[in-house]
């Protein structure tokens, strides 16, 4: 017993001596509130990605956590009536999820519908629209309207993603004269309807009650005030909230404030056309954050363009800057896991010192959360893999002594 003591002592002492005891998004020394600017990308993030800035390192597991608090809270439990939605209320869920200090409240609950088959389809709960709250206002700087999207939760959602094939996204663009072309999959998720469904028979994820129409209703809400439109997604919601980011840009719901995407482990949306309507864009800034391990956001490669009379391929092209992390570096993980975790990135942002840095934690972030939904940290940190579960799945006891699954909050 002794020996199992001192072991855990050392291993103790090796993560308190890596984690660097500054302040977190709270932002008591309020770097972020008057660095927000440029930390969303004002000057393209020039001379703070490598090294990369550790106000900008806070910033981006800031937004990294929102797509990630969606996934926790994605009730995909079979057995469930309430399968494909939060099992938590607007209110709770960033307490529910240990975001209790989280500086917004959210608005809106966003649908979207996704292909089960050729014929049928499913809409879930996919992301949300916040705004910064009194206090939030103060810690960031500004009002900023916050749009979340997360990863690939389901089959029909798979199902997308394999849609390779290249359309032209009119709903996004108009006429499109330009011959613009954007993976079908990531487009359909964000703009078809479901008429089966209560979530998104007459509105898209996109539309009318949803993303759109509340950023409109915001605006115009704390239109007296300083104003920003941050947007974050990881995989697919990182490819949602390209298109997202683009379209609010595109058809000037932004006007005149600010519009960054901050997108973790994103595949390539679109062609070269694509990518040169993003670089005519004014007051649109992209991040994309990249694992070297990670081969998603090397996808996808070339797309068949739809509605050719020949056959006709074009490669994918990427959008935006680009900062790179490696967590093969960290001697916090296992090797050869697949990277692709958010909370992986999370904990690579934490540590990376550049490309051909050294891999040290500067953030007080807890490494049991590289574990949350996968078998990633070494053995010697003692965290249960995939720990991150509803108490007892659900099931909870009643006076009589019977069970019943109680997985929703209204």
């Amino acid at each position: 017993m002794g020996c199992i003591n001192r072991g855990w002592e050392v291993v103790s002492r090796k993560i308190s001596s890596c984690l660097i005891k500054k302040k977190g998004i709270e932002n008591r020394d309020n770097s972020i509130a008057e660095r927000w600017e440029i930390l969303s990308g004002k000057n393209n993030w020039e001379g703070l990605l490598d090294p990369l800035d550790y106000d900008l390192r806070r910033y981006l597991i800031h937004y990294g956590q929102m797509p990630q608090a969606i996934c926790d809270s994605f009730n995909n439990e079979k057995v469930s009536k309430y399968r494909g939605t939060s099992r938590y209320s607007k209110k709770n869920l960033f307490t529910r999820v240990g975001l209790d200090k989280n500086p917004y409240e959210i608005t809106k609950y966003v649908y979207a519908a996704s292909s089960k088959t050729e014929e049928t389809k499913e809409s879930n709960w996919i992301g949300f629209v916040a705004v910064a709250t009194d206090e939030g206002k103060v810690a960031l700087g500004r009002r900023d309207i916050l749009i979340a999207w997360r990863g690939t939760k389901t089959k029909s959602e798979m199902n997308e993603d394999d849609k390779w094939s290249l359309v032209q996204p009119s709903k996004i663009f108009g006429e499109n004269r330009d011959n613009i072309l954007v993976h079908k999959g990531f487009y359909s998720v964000y703009t078809c309807l479901n008429e089966a469904s209560n979530f998104n028979r007459t509105t898209s994820a996109r539309d009318q009650r949803q993303v759109l129409e509340e950023i409109k209703r915001l605006l115009k809400q704390y239109s007296k005030e300083e104003i920003s439109i941050s947007v974050t997604g990881q995989s697919m919601g990182s490819s949602l909230g390209t298109l997202c980011a683009i379209d609010i840009v595109v058809n000037e719901i932004n006007k005149e404030f600010p519009v960054t995407a901050f997108l973790f482990s994103s595949p390539r949306v679109g062609e070269a056309n694509f990518k040169k309507a993003y670089r005519n864009l004014k007051n649109l800034h992209i991040l994309r954050i990249t694992n070297v391990p990670d081969p998603i956001p090397k996808l996808m490669e070339r797309g068949q363009v739809e509605g050719c009379a020949i056959t006709e391929w074009r490669a994918y092209e990427d959008v935006g800057f680009e900062l790179v992390i490696d967590t093969t570096k960290s001697e916090y993980l296992k090797k050869d896991i697949f990277s692709h975790f958010l909370e992986v990135y999370l904990h690579g942002i934490a540590g990376t010192h550049g490309v051909e840095g050294e891999f040290k934690l500067e953030i007080n972030r807890d490494i049991a959360l590289v574990n949350k939904q996968g078998d990633f940290l070494k053995e010697e940190y003692g965290v249960p893999s995939a720990w991150w579960i509803e108490k007892n799945k659900g099931m909870v006891q009643q006076e009589d002594g019977s069970w019943i699954l109680i997985d929703h909050e209204t």
